[in-house]
């Protein structure tokens, strides 16, 4: 068994100094994590800018071709999260064996589901795009753009799993910078390849598609380089080939499989909004198109309070220190208040701005308006919900909740609802809009009521 260097007593775990005040603990997790995702919520708002400047149509076939990536990343998520909730204990106990023997699964098992979704994506890219759309248009568009992209899928599966290794091992920083740069190097790489600048043919909607997948690769050599350096927990590819330790593999998939059943409770309930969307029209979809942008852009501070929740705490938990992390919980729960209200409050103030630079119809522009201000309300709350379920509950392994919420929230709630008003009823698209991102909200009650339980105040690392 290799053990990393931690002074356990004295709460010291890499350089994050556990007899620190909080906010100097936190803002070495959260900073890198917050940039990481703004980075990530970057590229969709300049693929948005630039192919909104080739056109609607390309805007709106990307967004809907891109609910593909996102179906396939509740998977890859929901797999890096579980070994992130094992990584993050067993680094604060000081185990590195541990975690090296739980990588090749998640590994493993990421290699699965990105390999099945880029071998669809690539053959039968117009199959997908006709459970968003009935729009030939879109279908043709979105197609040609999901066949050159799928290879994408498959480095992304890779990859995700290092990011996650990193950022739950003390290298949370390196993490952000692997993504960050890949991200520029993708902007940079969109503006060349859509507009053929430097020499290069004017691609358009296949350069955006080019860009991502020699971006994805960068990222992913990059990840490989940096766990190779001296004292860095390793992914031993050799091990995927290997029976792994029953007692770990039975953790692994016990604490995993309700984080990846929320993750696809969620998501799935989230691509029936924009199948709702999608056949009410291009404008109601380019419309939803820069709300969500600019929702992902507001709400990196949202992700990056969560990531670092989930760091801190399942290091606190893995150490013994279930006092301080009950403590922490608190804490970071009144900060994810506070973050959302201010979030919220801001889309809505930058609203008009928004509205009058986005490269919309009148009709897409005055569904924008107030698409915007009802998000604002919807921040706020996602922001308690992500910080509690993602990050605080799933450091403590107390992730059934979330896809108990995700069920009565969206399936019990928002989906039907959203369908009867849009197919049945035929109501207008803001009272669609409305209806389907009421979850967030409905679910707080609940979510308040189980933190106080504080089922998640526990230590699930095992002697090795």
């Amino acid at each position: 068994m290799r053990i990393i260097d931690a002074k356990v007593g004295e709460k010291v775990i890499t350089g994050i100094n556990f007899q620190d005040g909080f906010y100097r603990k936190l803002k070495t997790l959260v900073l890198p994590i917050t940039v990481q995702h703004f980075m990530l919520a970057l590229v969709s708002a300049t693929d948005a800018i630039m192919l909104g400047a080739v056109s609607q149509t390309a805007l709106s076939a990307v967004s809907l071709a891109g609910q593909i990536q996102f179906v396939l990343n509740l998977f890859i998520s929901g797999i890096s999260a579980g070994s992130g909730i094992m990584a993050a204990q067993y680094w604060g106990k000081g185990d590195a064996a541990s975690i090296e023997s739980v990588i090749p699964i998640a590994l493993r098992t990421n290699l699965i589901f990105s390999g099945i979704f880029t071998v669809v994506a690539a053959f039968v890219p117009e199959m997908l795009m006709r459970i968003f759309t009935n729009d030939a248009a879109l279908i043709t568009s979105g197609a040609e753009y999901l066949r050159a992209v799928s290879f994408s899928y498959l480095l992304c599966g890779i990859s995700q799993i290092y990011l996650i290794l990193l950022k739950n091992t003390g290298h949370a920083s390196v993490s952000s910078q692997i993504s960050s740069t890949a991200v520029v190097l993708n902007i940079i790489l969109n503006a060349i390849l859509i507009f053929g600048l430097l020499g290069f043919p004017a691609l358009g909607i296949v350069g955006a598609a080019y860009a991502t997948v020699i971006a994805r690769f960068a990222e992913l050599l990059w990840s490989y380089i940096e766990t190779k350096r001296p004292g860095r927990v390793r992914v031993i590819w050799e091990k995927m080939f290997e029976t792994a330790d029953r007692t770990l593999a039975k953790d692994f998939w016990h604490y995993t499989t309700p984080v990846l059943g929320a993750a696809l409770v969620w998501g799935i309930a989230y691509v029936s909004y924009s199948v709702i969307m999608g056949h009410m029209g291009s404008d109601a979809v380019a419309a939803n198109s820069i709300t969500t942008i600019a929702k992902n852009m507001l709400s990196c501070l949202i992700r990056g309070v969560s990531g670092g929740a989930g760091v801190l705490i399942g290091n606190l938990l893995g150490a013994g220190d279930l006092r301080k992390a009950k403590e922490y919980g608190g804490r970071l729960t009144r900060m994810a208040i506070a973050v959302g209200v201010a979030t919220g409050g801001l889309l809505m103030l930058i609203s008009p701005l928004i509205v009058k630079y986005a490269p919309l119809s009148e009709t897409a522009a005055h569904y924008l308006q107030y698409m915007l201000l009802f998000c604002g309300l919807n921040i706020m709350a996602q922001s308690v919900n992500t910080t509690v379920l993602d990050g605080i509950f799933c450091a403590g392994g107390d992730s059934k909740f979330d896809m108990k919420g995700n069920l009565g929230a969206m399936w019990c709630f928002s989906v039907p609802l959203g369908f009867l008003a849009a197919f049945g009823l035929k109501l207008p698209v803001m009272v669609v809009y409305c209806i389907v991102n009421l979850d967030e909200i409905v679910k707080i009650p609940a979510v308040y009521l189980h933190y106080k339980k504080y089922i998640w105040v526990r230590n699930i690392t095992r002697e090795s």
